[in-house]
């Protein structure tokens, strides 16, 4: 091991591309952030502004909006200095945090889908029994296990990641990665393998029963039009969220493997930040647009603002 040399910076090569469109690049990445902080602040203030919507789904919607948050910061602040940039440089420790942010957020949207779903089988599947399963204290429980898990595991994949010594210094993405700072150490790390694989199958098992839960709400919609119009009206929305992200993620997973490299340069840029996308700039749009009694909220908040507006230029 005396002979191997440990890079301390790290060069994040998807921009080399871009040229003269940088400035373009830089305020549609701007504004696209913007929007991704506003309507995510946006559905988290009305929810937790108004009483009506303190229940457990909406609950759930709310951290799913803070997680989006949460995620966003690892990548766009980076991203937009690089585009203001010609050298596209991170440390061996920026580039560990952001990975940490990155993926844990990534783990914990998941576990807060899967949660989401327990909560709506118990609504459709177990109505009379909901308020009695689905209590405060076991939405805190759920929220605690969605949260604190994917941190920790996203913390010992780093802690594992860090104790390799790199022999390379290139990742050809737009941000740092796990998978790509494996790849660069000077010898395979069998104990990330095992430890990804550890995390690859409980989320693989918390999909299976997302499924299990889908068949069974399916089942009971089949015969009971009451249930079936609570499926359209809250269930729907966290299908299109959970095919969305499903789709991103796969997007990223593609980008990654060994085949993806022949791939044009730009091709592969929109096919690795898709998750950081589509989802924390759909989700609240989803969410705020179909579920009636968020839709509700903001149409009222809209008609008072027109109706005080009024007031104002006629008096």
């Amino acid at each position: 091991m005396g002979n191997l040399s440990t890079f301390k910076l790290f060069y994040l090569s998807g921009l080399q591309d871009l040229g003269v469109y940088k400035p373009l690049y830089f305020l549609l990445v701007f504004v696209l952030y913007i929007l991704i902080v506003i309507v995510n602040l946006t559905l988290i203030f009305i929810v937790t502004v108004h009483r009506s919507l303190h229940e457990p789904m909406y609950i759930f919607i709310c951290n799913l909006c803070a997680n989006s948050l949460y995620g966003t910061v690892g990548f766009y602040p980076k991203f937009l200095l690089d585009l203001q940039s010609d050298i596209h440089m991170i440390s061996h420790s920026w580039c560990m945090i952001q990975t940490y942010v990155i993926y844990s957020s990534v783990m914990c949207e998941t576990s807060v889908l899967t949660v989401m779903c327990y909560d709506r089988y118990v609504a459709i599947c177990r109505p009379l029994q909901y308020h009695n399963i689905v209590t405060p204290r076991a939405v805190l429980k759920l929220l605690i296990l969605a949260w604190s898990y994917p941190l920790l595991s996203a913390a010992i994949a780093i802690i594992l990641t860090s104790r390799i010594p790199f022999c390379g210094s290139h990742i050809y993405k737009l941000f740092c990665d796990n998978a790509s700072m494996v790849i660069l150490g000077c010898y395979r790390a069998i104990a990330n393998h095992v430890w990804s694989m550890v995390i690859i199958s409980v989320y693989l098992i918390q999909f299976v029963l997302t499924l299990i839960s889908y068949a069974h709400i399916v089942k009971v919609c089949m015969s009971s039009s009451e249930a079936r119009t609570k499926f359209s009206k809250t269930c729907v929305p966290h299908i299109v969220v959970m095919v969305t992200y499903i789709m991103t993620v796969l997007f990223d997973v593609f980008y990654s493997w060994g085949g993806s490299v022949d791939l044009p340069i730009g091709v592969r840029n929109a096919f690795a930040i898709q998750f950081l996308i589509l989802p924390p700039l759909l989700n609240p749009l989803i969410y705020g647009l179909q579920l009636p009694r968020i839709r509700k909220v903001l149409c009222g908040q809209s008609c008072c603002k027109h109706k005080a507006h009024y007031l104002r230029n006629n008096t």
